[in-house]
């Protein structure tokens, strides 16, 4: 067969595969279709379908298709990056600064110790440090992984349960957007290269200039013309902070997070944010589980996703239920924000990527994020939808 038809058999097997496991399944409760789409990227990876079936492997991906694969993959998450941080409004965190503070802090820094405490246990054995790790990168790097929120999809979670327009869930989002701003702070932090640190300095003052630049002649033109210069300006921010040695996804994020969402018609925003998740993202969820590997054990890698895991959820209700404490919250709300707010999918398997490309942390490493991303994602839906149904909940501002 030719490079072509191996291809489309490979994106044959990414599209059908999760698509009739959810439909036919009815997992769409306790695992999104999302969710569904980074199992199937595990299990048609080399840990588990390659392992069984190495033939299949090597022929469905091989070097050339994976090439392809990864090229689709990464235009993917830099648009779902650019449009996360397009869709950050920090107005009403503003307006609401003591409450937003007070809450999205708590609720970031717990869970960051809870899984630096868990990742200080995991460097102690052999295995989970990439090549180019420091040990204190690692373990800002898995604690930060441990606190992530998933904005996008939480959106998508609390569309699901109905409460996305309500007062409880523009609460939420505030909380989140936050918090979303200190992920990719963090995250540079850690990527921060002394060697290039130069070449950093100067990408941080040109995309400050043209920034600005971009800024007025997006005002000026129709929304026809903006469309064609957003992604002249996300691909110019990725190369830009690639070529810095920030990383393209940090890039994409900046340059989404400096333009104004109400310069693009809401609706169709939307629209596009929903065709990048259904056309595109599917094969960045494929090749995200063509890098899970289990040399170290598949018990050891299990057990280290399931200390994130249990660090990761009580991390973040244990953060939250602080903040509801010192704010004199209703009874029961911070139990169902904190359910809400430890939702992880894309967000942590993009900022895993990143450290895995740093070679900051290792494949296995990654291999247990990835699955305590999967089991954090699984749990918003049931356990929210549980809390719902309790009269003592309340949904007010």
């Amino acid at each position: 067969m030719t490079t072509t038809e191996i291809f489309l058999i490979a994106m044959l097997l990414i599209f059908s595969v999760p698509w009739g496991v959810w439909r036919l399944g009815r997992t769409d409760f306790w695992a999104p279709l999302v969710v569904v789409q980074i199992v199937g990227g595990i299990l048609l990876g080399p840990g588990v379908l390659g392992a069984v079936f190495p033939d299949y492997y090597r022929f469905v991906f091989n070097p050339q298709v994976i090439g392809a694969l990864n090229g689709i993959a990464w235009w993917a998450v830099m648009l779902f990056v650019f449009v996360a941080g397009l869709e950050l409004d920090l107005s009403q965190a503003w307006a609401k600064r003591r409450e937003t503070g007070i809450t999205a802090g708590l609720a970031l820094m717990v869970p960051l110790l809870f899984g630096a405490g868990a990742a200080l246990l995991m460097i102690q054995f052999p295995g989970w440090t990439g090549p180019m790790g420091q040990p204190w990168q690692v373990v800002l790097g898995i604690g930060m992984a441990c606190a992530v929120t998933a904005l996008p999809i939480l959106v998508l979670l609390m569309d699901k349960l109905q409460i996305l327009r309500q007062p409880l869930g523009q609460r939420i989002l505030r909380y989140a957007s936050l918090d979303d701003i200190a992920i990719w702070a963090v995250l540079a932090i850690i990527l921060l290269d002394w060697a290039r640190v130069g070449r950093q300095l100067a990408f941080l003052i040109a995309f400050a200039v043209t920034a600005w630049g971009v800024r007025r002649l997006m005002q000026a033109l129709s929304e026809q013309d903006r469309w064609p210069l957003m992604l002249i300006w996300l691909a110019a921010c990725g190369f830009a902070a690639d070529w810095a040695g920030v990383h393209f996804m940090v890039g994409a994020f900046l340059a989404g997070a400096v333009l104004d969402h109400r310069w693009f018609d809401q609706p169709r925003m939307d629209l596009f944010r929903d065709h990048v998740l259904l056309a595109f993202m599917p094969v960045f969820f494929l090749s995200t589980g063509l890098r899970t590997q289990w040399d170290v054990g598949g018990v050891a890698v299990f057990a280290a996703a399931a200390l994130l895991l249990v660090a990761s959820v009580a991390g973040k209700l244990a953060g939250v239920a602080l903040a509801g404490r010192i704010l004199g919250w209703a009874k029961g709300d911070a139990m169902t924000i904190g359910w809400l707010l430890q939702t992880k999918a894309l967000i942590m398997i993009i900022f895993a990527n990143i450290l895995l490309d740093r070679q900051i942390i290792t494949n296995e490493t990654f291999t247990a994020l990835l699955l305590m991303a999967v089991g954090s994602t699984m749990l918003t839906v049931p356990m929210v939808a549980r809390r719902m149904k309790r009269p003592s909940v309340e949904i007010g501002a």
